[in-house]
């Protein structure tokens, strides 16, 4: 159903709209083409097993053979080799069966664990594309603050220019106050123009992340309230690793080269075959009477039941070698799970270390942001009466307006971790 709505979302409805963080997780965990394609991989999974299992069952084929014979040949009427033509016609049907083979049992368990982990491999691509859109999502919304932040500063300066202008024309301000706010307007402008190319490039990014072609969205922030996470849990990391999708795939890899092992083992044991063979035959000079087909038919036909025990004594050291391939496989799979535990280990500690920065950091802002505002009061009240210059008043604007930005990008770093947190805590 949410596959379904996102399609009708955007095929139906060209016009911009606007998806929160939540809105894109959802999306991307469905529709995105890694998903899908792990998706597709679990049904070649499942299709294995099913493989696996046939195996367990008898195979039976049937046939017929037209041949006919010219030269010399044996004459079924007096068993002598004479200048003949004859037409012959074979017919069987026949069932071989493996009666025993422990490969084939030990292939429906590999299979199994296959599913397994190819059911990991999709968790894991799903959070893979999650923390990807998390840090676009993010990087998005702090590059449009900034260019909003610019706008506002370019349209103060163009407010306050017109202002300035008028108070010269009247003798109240010193036409330098012009000069100097002018000044600044081109390194402004300039300024405005590369952040309007970083937040277009970041959205880029995002419906990238997303795997949207059209740009048919804008992407909104719901507020919500600061979370915190009990990061002095000694089991913290333990337990994040343990339920983490890329962990239980190197399990499952683990157990199935453990299990190829055996599969390789395999190969010393005996076998047992059996097979069934009905067979019939019609045989007629050419040119001369011969008896009915179906007369023929049955007075030929022909019944065996055979059982076969395979034995392997010497294989060139095949088996052996096979063998010793799958241990090392083993360990180098323990390695495998080994560098997954380091990296996974690292993305958490980093994200541990960034939202408790972030966070403190948030704080600090939010405890001076209240200074700041009434500071900028003050200098506004001073500016209205003629005891600020201009250029000082619109410095001490433009770092209310920065005090600002840096409250908002810091609340999204605090945020922008929580979220990259809570894919980690989700698991499997």
């Amino acid at each position: 159903m949410k596959k379904l709505f996102f399609i009708l979302l955007i095929n139906f409805f060209p016009a911009q709209q606007s998806w929160t963080l939540k809105q894109c997780l959802d999306y991307a965990s469905v529709n995105h083409p890694l998903v899908k394609q792990s998706t597709v991989n679990i049904q070649k999974n499942d299709r294995q097993i099913s493989a696996a299992k046939g195996m367990l069952l008898p195979s039976v084929d049937a046939g017929i053979n037209h041949n006919y014979n010219f030269g010399n040949g044996i004459n079924p009427q007096n068993n002598q080799r004479e200048a003949i033509n004859t037409q012959t016609d074979n017919v069987y049907a026949q069932a071989n069966w493996e009666l025993m083979n422990w490969r084939n049992y030990l292939n429906i368990s590999l299979s199994k664990i296959n599913r397994e982990s190819s059911t990991y491999k999709m968790k894991q691509a799903q959070n893979e594309v999650k923390l990807n859109v998390i840090q676009m999502f993010f990087t998005y919304q702090n590059s449009k603050s900034w260019l909003e932040v610019l706008e506002t500063q370019l349209s103060g300066i163009e407010d306050q220019i017109k202002r300035t202008e008028k108070e010269v024309e009247i003798g109240n301000r010193p036409k330098s106050d012009i000069y100097d706010i002018k000044a600044n307007l081109g390194t402004m402008q300039e300024q405005w123009v590369s952040a309007k190319n970083s937040r277009d490039l970041s959205k880029i990014n995002l419906l990238n992340a997303l795997a949207i072609t059209k740009d048919t969205l804008d992407f909104t922030m719901v507020e919500e309230n600061l979370a915190s996470s009990n990061f002095n849990d000694a089991n913290f990391i333990q337990d994040l690793l343990e339920k983490n999708p890329a962990y239980q795939t190197t399990l499952a890899e683990i157990k199935a080269q453990q299990k190829n092992i055996d599969i390789a083992k395999s190969a010393y044991l005996p076998t047992l075959n059996g097979s069934y063979t009905w067979s019939s035959f019609y045989n007629k000079i050419l040119g001369e009477p011969a008896t009915a087909f179906s007369e023929q038919i049955k007075a030929n036909k022909n019944q065996q039941l055979s059982f076969g025990l395979n034995i392997p004594i010497f294989n060139k050291l095949q088996v052996k070698n096979n063998v010793e391939i799958a241990k090392l496989n083993v360990i180098n799979s323990n390695y495998d799970k080994d560098i997954v535990i380091n990296n996974l280990t690292q993305s958490i500690n980093s994200i541990k270390t960034q939202f408790l920065n972030a966070q403190e950091k948030y704080n600090l802002l939010e405890a001076n942001f209240e200074n700041q505002r009434l500071s900028f009061q003050k200098s506004e009240e001073k500016y209205k009466e003629g005891l600020m210059d201009a250029y000082t008043f619109f410095v001490v604007r433009n770092g209310w307006l920065q005090a600002n930005y840096n409250l908002i990008n810091s609340k999204n770093d605090v945020v922008q971790q929580t979220e990259l947190l809570k894919v980690f805590e989700a698991g499997f």
